[in-house]
């Protein structure tokens, strides 16, 4: 019936004409995402957006018919795909937007219509990739920085090392003026596959030095606004850089110190926003080696360096007027003959003494030396960004990432910056109950780990980090729990996941109006 029905609407729609591959060649086949929400208090009605509608209208309302017809109403999320029905575009997929009341949800914390129709996009540009469709264009569905988003990341893989890929989708936006949107989202998209791209590569590829050269040609269309300074271990040295030191030093592979200037601000005496990114290219946990089994996941142990480096880049492209520095202290943490052994202990750039009781909790011996520096460029306010803590995987998983800050004012901001984007933070406790546990330590001035080992690890860590900050603006992101996605964001497949690269940009979007 349904066969029959397509049958006549091509031959009888006035606007319509049969398709076949003999007249538009495969490789120029193009695509169409059209969304459609779920209408109130009527089961299985459907509405349609404003580009759906006209182009139902072009086609004299055969697509209403045919959507009808074809099965259940499309749910929020999903999507089904229509072949034939319109010359221009041989494939249409509909997918399904939810409901048209969705908006910010306070127990979610984040905005629903926007995760909507994010993910609603990338499951039709999916599902046409999978057509080997090329070219597609995608309806705003009401949001079209959302949509191209969703379009942008929903479509990344990270297929470069494989001799089969898949097909590359160009996306478009259709039957909306709203371009700037659109570009926006394209950007920000961007973005966090850029640091999906550095975080997914294998460790021989991505090198301190391979790392801080990826970023430098990145940052090249930008070069009037940015200054890049690839510090090397000399200069480290000079820096007296204790606790970078120790870790890198087990390592073939030299450190870099990697120190990005972006000046988007016309004022160029306004403070600086720091953000600082833990770049650990590889973690194998050094003398207190890592068990084999998931270890190869370590090659993004420099999440949170190609996060802070990420934003900036997108910060660049979108001419963001605000002044940011970052900083990445790259290197490998590995064991051998000069490496750092259980019990050392190591002095840090501000003085402090640290006794390494366990080499595998590296990061925060990277962050605090790239703190103390970074408290010398006078910062509005600092963020750091590390995949820091198993113990934050286990108590926020893949939700969220969870912030820890001195500063309501700073929290406040982030949180409103991850309502936008959908992509979570979670305010985490600073007692100074857990300060004590890393600063009743027998040897130094701190001990790297908890004296209570594994309890509060994600806290211990913070409070440890805290011992290196004098700012009155200050934040950790720990982001171990959403350092890869497995199918929990539905727009991002599986793999490193590049999170909170849109939540940074936000956030530092927004300072140029809250700051």
């Amino acid at each position: 019936m349904t066969m029959l029905l397509l049958r006549r609407t091509v031959q009888a729609g006035k606007h319509v004409r049969s398709f076949s591959a003999s007249q538009t060649h495969l490789s120029e086949r193009k695509g169409l995402v059209l969304g459609v929400f779920e209408k109130e208090g009527e089961e299985g009605g459907l509405h349609l957006t404003e580009a759906a509608a006209c182009f139902d209208q072009n086609l004299s309302g055969k697509l209403s018919e045919l959507l009808k017809i074809s099965g259940p109403t499309v749910k929020q999320g999903k999507s089904r795909i229509f072949y034939g029905i319109h010359k221009d575009f041989p494939c249409v997929a509909v997918v399904g937007l939810g409901k048209t009341t969705a908006g910010v949800c306070g127990s979610e914390n984040w905005d629903t219509s926007k995760e909507n129709v994010r993910q609603a996009v990338s499951a039709g540009c999916r599902l046409l990739q999978d057509l080997e469709v090329k070219h597609v264009e995608v309806d705003s569905c009401g949001d079209a920085q959302s949509a191209a988003e969703g379009a942008a990341l929903g479509l990344f893989q990270y297929d470069q090392l494989k001799s089969k890929k898949k097909t590359k989708v160009t996306t478009h936006l259709h039957g909306s003026a709203d371009s700037a949107g659109w570009q926006k989202g394209v950007t920000y998209g961007e973005g966090q596959n850029l640091a999906r791209l550095l975080m997914e590569a294998p460790a021989n590829y991505i090198t301190p030095t391979a790392f801080a050269n990826t970023i430098e040609d990145k940052l090249a269309p930008h070069a009037e606004r940015v200054t890049i300074n690839k510090r090397s271990q000399a200069w480290i040295q000079e820096q007296q850089m204790g606790a970078f030191l120790s870790v890198s030093r087990g390592s073939e592979e030299p450190p870099v110190f990697l120190e990005l200037h972006y000046n988007g601000c016309p004022d160029s005496k306004q403070a600086p926003l720091l953000l600082v990114g833990k770049g650990i290219t590889f973690d194998s946990g050094g003398i207190s080696l890592k068990p084999s089994p998931s270890m190869d996941a370590m090659r993004a142990d420099m999440g949170g360096a190609a996060t802070v480096c990420a934003s900036i880049v997108t910060a660049a492209a979108l001419k963001l007027p605000v002044n940011i520095i970052g900083l990445a202290p790259l290197c490998e943490n590995m064991p051998s003959g000069k490496a750092t052994k259980p019990g050392d202990v190591v002095v840090a750039k501000n003085g402090k003494t640290i006794q390494v009781d366990n080499t595998d909790a590296e990061g925060r011996l990277v962050l605090a030396d790239a703190l103390c520096y970074g408290h010398t460029f006078n910062p509005r306010a600092i963020v750091n960004v590390a995949t820091l803590t198993g113990a934050m995987d286990v108590a926020l998983g893949s939700a969220a990432t969870g912030v820890f800050t001195n500063s309501d004012w700073l929290w406040e901001q982030l949180h409103k910056a991850s309502v936008v984007t959908g992509d979570r933070v979670w305010r985490m406790p600073l007692f100074q109950h857990y300060t004590r546990q890393v600063t009743d330590c027998q040897l130094a001035d701190l001990n790297n780990i908890g004296k209570y080992s594994r309890s509060g690890g994600a806290c211990t860590a913070a409070a440890f980090l805290r011992e290196f900050v004098t700012a009155p603006h200050w934040a950790h992101l720990d982001i171990a729990g959403v350092m890869s996605n497995k199918d929990e964001v539905p727009y991002l497949r599986k793999g490193m996941s590049g999170r909170p690269t849109r939540t940074l940009v936000e956030f530092a979007a927004g300072l140029v109006h809250n700051g």
